[in-house]
Parts: C-alpha cells; sequence; structure tokens
C-alpha cells in the first residue's frame, strides 16, 4: 500500500506495552468481576436462605402461641382470637410485613407501623389464601404488583372453637429490600476495584516501559544498523531473556557483518584476478603486428592462455558458490577405506602425479562421497603443482575424527602462511603466475566445515607439507581443536616405516 505521495504506508502499530498493560488489566477485571459476582450470588442466597428460616421460626411461634404448653394449654375462644394474639405478640424484623387475614380480609394488622403494608399491593392477600386451600403452611414467593415479597401463610385453627370460614396468619419479607443491604457493599467492592485497575495499569505501564526499555532500544539499534553503519551493535542490559536476545543479535549482525565483508572481498579478488589476464590480453593484442605470422600466433596463444586461466577461474567460482548454498553437502555413511582407495586410483589420472597409498583407516564416517572426492582430489592436484607431483594419500582416526590427508615432498609451506594457505586467492610467495585460480584449498576448507570439521596444513616429517581433512565420524560431533602441530604421527610414521 502506498500513502498520498505514492511512498510505502506504514501500518500502524501498536506496542507491546499498549498490548501487554490491557491484557493485564482486562484479565484483572475479569479475574476481580468473576470474583465479586460470586460473592454476590453467595450473599443472595445466603439471605434468601435467611429469610426462609425466620419465617420458619415464626411458624413455630405461631403455634406455640396456639398451643400452649403442657403445663398451661391455652383455651381460645375462637380461630380469630388466636390469630389476633399472634399478630399482637410476634415481634417482625425490618422489611418485614404481618397480618391476621379471616374470610379472605386483612382483619388486623400490628399496633406498631411495619416496613411492609401486606395491604400495599391488593392481590396479596387473595394469593395468599388460595395458597393454602390445602389447610398446611405454605412458604412461597410473591413478584406481582411491583413487588417481590417472600412470605409465611398458615390457617389457625383452634379445635372445637366457633370459627370462621377461614383465619390466616401471614408473614412475608421484602425480598429486594432484604438483597439491597449487600447492594451497597456490591457498589463499593466495584469502585474500589476500579480503583485498583487504574493502579495495576499504572503500575504496570511503569513496570512494562522499563523491562521493555531494552527492546525498545534494540529496535532504535536495529533500525540504525545498515551498509553505512555496520558497527551498530545491540545494548546488553542484565542478565535475562532480553540480554540473551541481544547476544543473540548481536551475534546475527557478526555474521552478517563477515557476510558482507566476505562479499566484497569476494568481488574485489575476482576483479583483482580478472584484471590481470585482461591486461595481458590487452596488451599484447594492441602491440601486435598483424602483418607478422610469428607475432600473431604467438599472441594468440598467450591469449587463449589467459582465457583458459579466467574460465577455469569462473568455473570455480561456480563451484565455491554451490558450497555455499542451504544443503552443500549430503552425508551418508560411507565405508572410508574404499573411497580412499577410489580417490587413489582417480589421482592417478592426474597429469604429472606419482601416487601411492598410505595407510587408510577401515572405518564408516558420514560423508558425502563426491565432494570428499572433490576436496581430496583437489590436494592432489596441488602436490602435483606446488609440491614436485610425487605425494602419498591415506587416512587414520584421530581424537574421534577421521583424518584424509595427502602429503607431499615438495617445498612446504612457510609458517606465516599456513593459516591463511585456505583463503581464496591465495597462492603464497613466488606463486602468483602459477596455474589456477587460487580458490582450489579454499573450496576444500568449505567442503570440510559443510561436513563439521576443517582442514589443515602442517609440516611433514622429513620435508614436504602434509594437508588433511578432519571431518566427524558421527554427524553430531562437535568441531574440537586438532593436535597442535596437526599431525597424524601414527599414519606419516607407518608411511616413513
Amino acid at each position: 500500500m502506498a500513502d498520498g505521495n505514492g511512498g510505502p504506508r506504514r501500518r500502524r502499530v501498536v506496542s507491546v506495552r499498549v498490548r501487554l498493560i490491557a491484557v493485564i488489566t482486562i484479565v484483572a477485571a475479569l479475574g476481580m468481576a468473576a470474583v465479586g459476582l460470586a460473592v454476590y450470588i453467595v450473599e443472595q442466597a445466603t439471605i434468601m436462605a435467611q429469610i426462609d428460616d425466620r419465617l420458619r421460626a415464626n411458624l413455630d411461634s405461631a403455634r406455640f402461641i396456639v398451643a400452649g404448653t403442657p403445663e398451661e394449654p391455652q383455651a381460645w375462644e375462637s380461630s380469630r382470637e388466636a390469630a389476633e394474639d399472634i399478630v399482637r405478640r410476634m415481634s417482625p424484623d425490618d422489611n418485614t410485613g404481618v397480618a391476621g387475614v379471616v374470610d379472605g380480609k386483612a382483619a388486623f394488622v400490628p399496633g406498631v407501623p411495619l416496613d411492609v403494608d401486606l395491604r400495599s399491593a391488593p392481590g396479596f392477600i387473595p394469593f395468599a389464601v388460595r395458597t393454602t386451600a390445602g389447610r398446611e403452611p405454605v412458604l412461597g414467593t410473591y413478584a406481582e404488583e411491583g413487588v417481590v415479597w417472600r412470605f409465611l401463610a398458615t390457617p389457625v385453627e383452634v379445635p372445637g372453637a366457633p370459627d370462621a370460614e377461614s383465619v390466616l396468619f401471614v408473614m412475608a419479607y421484602d425480598v429486594e429490600a432484604e438483597l439491597s443491604e449487600i447492594n451497597g457493599p456490591a457498589r463499593v467492592f466495584f469502585v474500589a476495584g476500579g480503583i485498583v485497575l487504574v493502579v495495576i495499569a499504572g503500575v504496570g505501564t511503569v513496570a512494562a516501559g522499563r523491562l521493555l526499555r531494552p527492546l525498545r532500544r534494540m529496535r532504535e539499534t536495529a533500525e540504525r544498523v545498515s551498509a553505512q553503519s555496520r558497527s551498530e551493535r545491540l545494548p546488553i542490559e542484565g542478565r535475562d531473556d532480553v540480554s540473551e536476545l541481544a547476544a543473540t543479535m548481536n551475534a546475527m549482525l557478526d555474521r552478517l557483518d563477515d557476510a558482507l565483508d566476505s562479499q566484497r572481498q569476494l568481488l574485489s579478488d575476482v576483479g583483482h584476478e580478472l584484471k590481470t589476464p585482461l591486461t595481458i590480453v590487452r596488451g599484447h593484442v594492441e602491440l601486435m603486428d598483424p602483418a607478422d605470422p610469428d607475432d600473431v600466433r604467438e599472441t594468440q596463444q598467450l591469449a587463449v592462455d589467459e582465457l583458459d586461466r579466467m574460465s577455469r577461474l569462473v568455473q570455480d567460482l561456480s563451484s565455491a558458490a554451490a558450497l555455499h548454498g542451504p544443503s552443500p553437502v549430503a552425508p551418508e555413511p560411507t565405508d572410508a577405506a574404499d573411497l580412499v582407495a577410489q580417490i587413489v586410483r582417480k589421482a592417478q589420472a592426474i597429469e604429472g602425479a606419482d601416487v601411492a597409498a598410505g595407510p587408510i583407516a577401515d572405518v564408516v564416517a558420514p560423508l558425502d562421497a563426491a565432494r570428499i572426492t572433490q576436496a581430496v582430489l583437489q590436494l592432489a592436484q596441488n602436490a602435483v603443482t606446488h609440491g614436485g607431483g610425487r605425494f602419498v594419500i591415506g587416512s587414520n582416526v584421530e581424537e574421534g575424527r577421521l583424518a584424509l590427508w595427502v602429503r607431499d615432498y615438495g617445498p612446504g609451506v612457510p609458517d606465516d602462511e599456513k593459516k591463511a594457505v585456505f583463503e581464496r586467492f591465495r597462492r603464497g610467495r613466488g606463486r602468483e603466475r602459477a596455474a589456477g585460480s587460487g580458490l582450489g584449498l579454499n573450496i576444500v576448507q568449505v567442503i570440510a566445515r559443510a561436513h563439521g570439521g576443517r582442514a589443515r596444513v602442517t609440516d611433514a616429517p622429513g620435508g614436504g607439507a602434509l594437508f588433511a581433512i578432519l571431518v566427524p565420524l558421527a554427524p553430531d560431533d562437535e568441531d574440537t581443536p586438532p593436535h597442535a602441530d596437526g599431525r597424524s604421527h601414527r599414519g606419516i610414521d607407518s608411511h616413513r616405516r
């Protein structure tokens, strides 16, 4: 997408801190709401149970008033008189109403004003009369006419006394008024909860800002890192996951930096290597006498030689590039002894080679046979080019590694060049005009590293150089340092014997 100026539109980003605080606040709010709701429901159920318990207690009191005790039994002249005495002697709680009902009408109420007037809901008394038609006490709920009452309705009967058609004692609790007693604490809880959420959000904002500050600095540093500012590195603060991430990112930047340096060096080296043959060809062509057949043939031969050298350079560059792909090698369990024997036979076909087989280790190792063959034959070609042509190919096991080596009898490699001999386009002193592209030993090193090993060069006993490729005998072996002198004494000594 593009903005109005044709440039890329930057997507709106919600910071990690905002999302983190939002998640914490929402989770805290949901938790507090769940706790408050659970407490409210439990308290509501408790209040309803208490209402029923009080109504049952009043039922027992009414029965006691009517019946009296065995020592002092009551003698009522009528059920109406008994009901009136019950209403008079009851001590109602808050949010309650009491009435004596005779023939479907509220005949009398307590002499003191109560919180609930049962006559305020005209349909309540008839509803209570209907529910007690079975002449049994009833606990019920009346939720009409804008009220919600939990009530007790019980018939009052005095055996043998003249009676009206029906006499009831009725007591009711205003449920909404009872529950309103917990609404105040509930409001306080939610107000306090809101304040707590604000505090959580504030403290979380400060804490998240401090915790995420290293990430913000990492992002700012990463934005500054470019081809013009490759020296920038992420700050490492503390000893936590963020500091480990910064260290990992710095290691990645180091690898990218090395890759860019290697790329620039490659382009520089390739330019230098191609410049020399092009300059030579151009100079001779410009100075060539077209009328002199000998000069033309000599210039032609020189130009073809230089073009062949450039062709070998391009071919070696292509081979080196293939080894830097995602899967440069495909190791498989390989009989190393059989592989070395095949390489010796192939090396005999190299022009100018005087090859002999040395000690060969009889082991199975995870190798890419084609790549290892390419690397050892490159060492063999190097022995022909720089070692006089006489060399020995062998292998041995040292410190859990398979060493495939080529020992020549040439002038050897000076100590100050041993570390650099495997670099690109390094031919050593006095070898600038030698045949080859200068990439052969570098390809050997790349193949060895692709196997999890390394290539090395040491002085051979009795003179000459000993080039070796060391690869692990197990796929997950780590690249541990070889001997300080890098030699396989057993293999070379056996050859000398």
